[in-house]
């Protein structure tokens, strides 16, 4: 009997370093497990505003102790997944633009490369992605017209599904980003949950 393809709803937000960790090796994973990937970009801000106030009280008041650690994790998470991830000046930034231009780089069939130079200018290249310049730049890497997305991003449309994606995966639980889900209902949130999303395709693609 043949194996039946599972799908991998990944709902994401380039301003996430953790979220760029999973980004990495999630393309790989559904490789290896016949997974069909659903891109799904959000404004985790939203997510935050809505059922996750408490990352602001964190940030703005950080335990030393827990910082020290989380630096050396993220550094050790990056070495893992072969990425380079610093400390961006602008931090958090305004990702609304850059998440709106990732819904029409999915229109263009270029949501990947598009995430992939988004990723890279903010994490690894410390940019400001809120800023035009540096995604007309973004977008010459992902093989799109800027001026066409530009337009594009002002759109109600564009700025609708945004802002669906991101209601939407607060409605189903989440409260952060990455949340994937497994076939609409399996949720799995964070990085870290990569070896249980992968088992959990695999007894779908098998089951």
């Amino acid at each position: 009997m043949a194996a039946i393809r599972p799908t991998l709803e990944f709902f994401f937000d380039c301003s996430s370093p953790w979220t760029y960790l999973a980004f990495s090796r999630i393309e790989a994973l559904a490789e290896r497990t016949g997974a069909v990937i659903d891109w799904r970009p959000i404004l985790v801000g939203g997510v935050f505003n809505a059922v996750n106030e408490s990352v602001y009280e964190q940030r703005a008041n950080p335990h030393p102790v827990k910082s020290r650690y989380y630096v050396k994790d993220l550094r050790d998470w990056a070495r893992y997944c072969g990425v380079e991830i610093g400390q961006p000046p602008v931090f958090p930034v305004r990702a609304v633009d850059a998440m709106r231009a990732a819904i029409v780089a999915l229109d263009e069939g270029k949501l990947v490369p598009f995430a992939w130079a988004t990723f890279r200018a903010y994490w690894g290249e410390l940019r400001d992605i809120s800023q035009p310049e540096v995604l007309a730049e973004i977008c010459g890497v992902a093989g799109l017209d800027w001026k066409m997305v530009a337009e594009r991003m002002k759109s109600d449309d564009v700025k609708a599904r945004l802002r669906a994606n991101t209601e939407e995966v607060v409605a189903r639980g989440g409260f952060g980003s990455p949340t994937m889900f497994v076939n609409k209902t399996d949720m799995y949130f964070g990085n870290d949950r990569l070896p249980l999303v992968e088992a959990a395709l695999m007894a779908a693609a098998h089951g």
